[in-house]
């Protein structure tokens, strides 16, 4: 048995894998990776990159690159292109990033599902009371980017991003075992609120809404619309204006390592058929039907 195949098995255990990445001193290792990934020494790099691959499905062969600065360098790797081909109908809206799908469906009110029996509502998540009325009765998706996977996150239509609230938090895991443990996990986390205004082109007004959730060694956050990188120890203004325009498909920001989208759009919009828990999706593939 290989010690790749034993981390495996250790890490399907529920009760050891909840320890392991929950019951340890979160930010402090969170800050840690954060300096680690970006050292740029040759056997620190190639060795900590190796490692990686070697102990997961870390798959390299759509990389821009072939060799990269840091480990950092490597987790926020663009592709090469034409790697990501995004559906380009106007009825449709695609997926800002790569991830599997997890809860997803109708919100009930201003309530919707974290995992089964672990609701939370839209204020809790938003930091806000202003804007629940735009999803009440809605649809929300929540996409999960595992570790290995591509950690950029792009336009799910043409839209303009007027405003960001930033919301600092904790950096639980974000994976299914915390969902289904740890009450309103989401809420708890860092995060980011992207209030998107969609381009549609019979001139509809949706206000669609992007949440990166930052989680443990991933409390970062970086928009390139924003000059600024949001993480632990950012405490600047939370709620900025901007005026960033961009088409379908065009790259929004990336998470540092990986983690957590929660996608919300207004009452008449509708899932894509092959949209249910457990989907693994692309960046550009269908996501969701706009109202007719």
């Amino acid at each position: 048995m290989t010690a790749r195949t034993v981390l495996k098995k250790i890490l399907q255990q529920e009760d050891l894998n909840f320890l392991l990445t929950n019951r340890i001193p979160r930010q402090l290792l969170t800050r840690f990776m954060g300096w680690f990934s970006q050292i740029t020494q040759p056997l620190v790099r190639d060795l900590s990159i190796n490692a990686w691959q070697y102990f997961s499905d870390l798959d390299l062969s759509e990389a821009k690159k072939t060799k990269f600065d840091s480990l950092h360098d490597c987790f926020t790797r663009e592709l090469k292109a034409g790697a990501r081909p995004v559906a380009d109908s106007p009825l449709i809206m695609t997926s800002p990033s790569d991830g599997i799908v997890g809860m997803c469906g109708r919100i009930e009110g201003d309530r919707l599902i974290q995992a089964k029996g672990f609701p939370y509502t839209l204020q809790d998540l938003m930091g806000t009371d202003d804007w629940v009325n735009t999803y009440r009765d809605g649809q929300y998706i929540t996409l999960r980017l595992t570790a290995t996977m591509y950690h950029r996150f792009h336009a799910p239509y043409d839209c303009t991003v007027n405003e960001v609230n930033y919301i600092s938090g904790d950096t639980w895991n974000v994976n299914p075992i915390a969902l289904k443990r740890v009450e309103k996990l989401f809420c708890k986390n860092e995060r980011a609120v992207i209030r998107c205004q969609l381009h549609d082109p019979a001139h509809h007004a949706y206000l669609v809404t992007l949440v990166p959730v930052a989680a443990v060694l991933v409390a970062s956050i970086r928009l390139h619309f924003l000059n600024i990188l949001l993480h632990l120890k950012y405490r600047g203004p939370h709620i900025m204006a901007c005026h960033a325009t961009f088409q379908k498909g065009e790259e929004m920001g990336w998470f540092q390592h990986g983690s957590t989208i929660i996608i919300f759009v207004p009452a008449g919009f509708e899932l894509c058929e092959n949209i249910k828990t457990g989907t693994m999706i692309r960046m550009g593939e269908p996501l969701l039907k706009l109202p007719l």
